[in-house]
């Protein structure tokens, strides 16, 4: 069973920087992509940025600019750099793992105060 672990997320004021972590229980390049995606209060959960097996990578209209995905293989770890952080970026923040499966983590609370 793969496991994935969020850190990094906390309280914030509007246009500071956080950094997100995801942690695999294997190597992440057994998955096909990894991403990032969040879910607001009373919204429904959506795609953030994606990195893929090789280079690719997918953002979100709403964090271009302003969020980078990034991974380092030797640690299993794929990463979230967000700044210019804004009130609307307040969510709980997943992270997703994709093979033939998917993985979710439990997920980490990131809020932005303004």
């Amino acid at each position: 069973q793969v496991q994935l672990v969020e850190s990094g997320g906390g309280l914030v004021q509007a246009g500071g920087s956080l950094r997100l972590s995801c942690t695999a229980s294997r190597d992440i390049f057994t998955f096909n992509s990894m991403g990032w995606y969040r879910q607001a209060p009373g919204k429904e959960r959506e795609l953030v940025a994606r990195i893929f097996g090789g280079r690719g990578t997918y953002y979100a209209d709403s964090v271009k600019g302003r969020f980078t995905i990034s991974r380092d293989s030797f640690k299993n770890t794929v990463y979230l750099q967000m700044n210019s952080l804004q009130p609307d970026d307040t969510a709980v923040y997943y992270c997703k793992a994709e093979s033939a499966r998917e993985y979710w983590g439990p997920g980490t609370q990131v809020t932005v105060s303004s």
